[in-house]
């Protein structure tokens, strides 16, 4: 499919969905007058967050106390279950993150309650689930329709179907799911935000997050280094946060 293409069946496939039009004039903005908004402060930050980056196990270590190593025996034949239905499945989305972080955040906090935004196959939803259906608890998360690719069908892929009576899925924009998440449920153990890339579009949603976040509790931003939202939010609120390389890109993580 040419990019025209993806573009125009993407216009299309907001047109039907009424619930989706303030995101497409948001879109249009987004990639017409705010263009360079994305990469805002970008060089300032990645330049900081190499200078601060730690390992993930060294993350988990220092903020929770806890040893990262069993995750992946523990959880061994799951987790390879969950990598051959990625294999499968005929749509490519965002692979998996730092898994042990989300996890390990949720056991530390005893969490009961945690809310994602953005889910692609499902490799972070998968992470917290593992541990939130220890104690009965909740996953929300906010995903937009992947509407260029009739993907709708194949966000959380990789999530085994006896965890799902823990996860509640909202399919709209961030903008819309926050405040219907919220009115479910106003505090959050961990909040994990990989969803809306726009300097404009996480400092929005990073402010809206950590007024439902509990004392004590976990955030976790992915792709920090996109620009400078995360660092300029944490600096604004007197945050003092723990970056984290994974895979060549940075993840920021503080307690509350």
């Amino acid at each position: 499919m040419s990019e025209i293409q993806r573009v125009l069946k993407t216009f299309i496939a907001y047109l039907k969905r009424p619930d989706l039009y303030p995101e497409l004039g948001r879109k249009i903005v987004k990639n017409t007058v705010n263009r360079k908004n994305a990469f805002k402060g970008k060089e300032k930050t990645n330049s900081w967050a190499s200078n601060e980056a730690i390992s993930q196990q060294e993350a988990v270590s220092r903020l929770f106390g806890l040893d990262i190593s069993p995750f992946q025996k523990d959880f061994q034949e799951i987790l390879n279950i969950a990598a051959r239905r990625e294999k499968e499945c005929p749509i490519k989305m965002g692979g998996a993150g730092a898994l042990e972080l989300i996890y390990y955040a949720c056991e530390f906090t005893k969490a009961q309650n945690a809310v994602e935004t953005g889910v692609a196959y499902g490799w972070s939803s998968l992470a917290s689930l593992l541990s939130l259906e220890k104690r009965n608890g909740t996953l929300y998360s906010s995903d937009m329709p992947y509407l260029a690719q009739d993907g709708d069908q194949y966000v959380g892929y990789v999530v085994p179907e006896n965890l799902k009576k823990f996860w509640k899925l909202f399919r709209f924009a961030d903008k819309e799911s926050l405040p219907k998440i919220f009115a479910e449920n106003p505090v959050f153990d961990v909040i994990h935000y990989d969803s809306d890339k726009s300097y404009n579009g996480r400092f929005w949603a990073y402010t809206e997050l950590y007024k439902h976040l509990r004392s004590g509790g976990v955030f976790i931003s992915d792709d920090i280094g996109d620009n400078s939202a995360y660092q300029d939010f944490c600096e604004k609120n007197n945050i003092k946060t723990t970056v984290v390389e994974f895979e060549g890109k940075y993840v920021g993580v503080f307690i509350k």
